[in-house]
């Protein structure tokens, strides 16, 4: 079973998935976002980041591409393809830069993109955007 790791869970607060396989993006984007006051959710696979969505339903879902199990376009579309998951706003966050990935990226589902090294700042100024629009 799939379990939030490095986070405090208080269901007030907004739920953001980190979904990476590398620890040190888990661990900075993570601290970050945390020390902004949300909920983080961390999977370091396609098949656990599903499992996470569908039982923890975040708010946004950071999501890398090379994953193992199920790579991030797979977890995208599956996301897409159920109704009840549908909404959930997924920003890839891949080391992959080239206009093909980008745009099978958009193809697969998601709302938007952003390339390795990426600044944890620039992430949460996104995630604070997201959120206040649905808000």
């Amino acid at each position: 079973r799939p379990e939030a790791r490095c986070s405090e869970t208080m269901s007030d607060r907004a739920k953001v998935l980190v979904v990476d396989d590398e620890p040190h993006i888990l661990c900075s984007l993570g601290f970050v976002l945390k020390r902004a006051g949300y909920e983080v959710l961390q999977a370091r696979s396609g098949g656990e980041a599903l499992e996470l969505i569908e039982s923890q339903r975040p708010d946004v879902v950071f999501l890398d591409i090379m994953l193992p199990d199920a790579d991030g376009y797979e977890v995208c579309r599956r996301v897409r393809a159920d109704g009840e998951l549908a909404g959930t706003y997924i920003i890839m966050l891949t080391a992959r830069g080239r206009a093909v990935d980008r745009q099978q990226a958009f193809a697969a589902g998601a709302d938007d993109y952003m390339t390795k090294p990426f600044s944890p700042s620039r992430a949460l100024e996104r995630v604070r955007t997201v959120l206040s629009r649905a808000g």
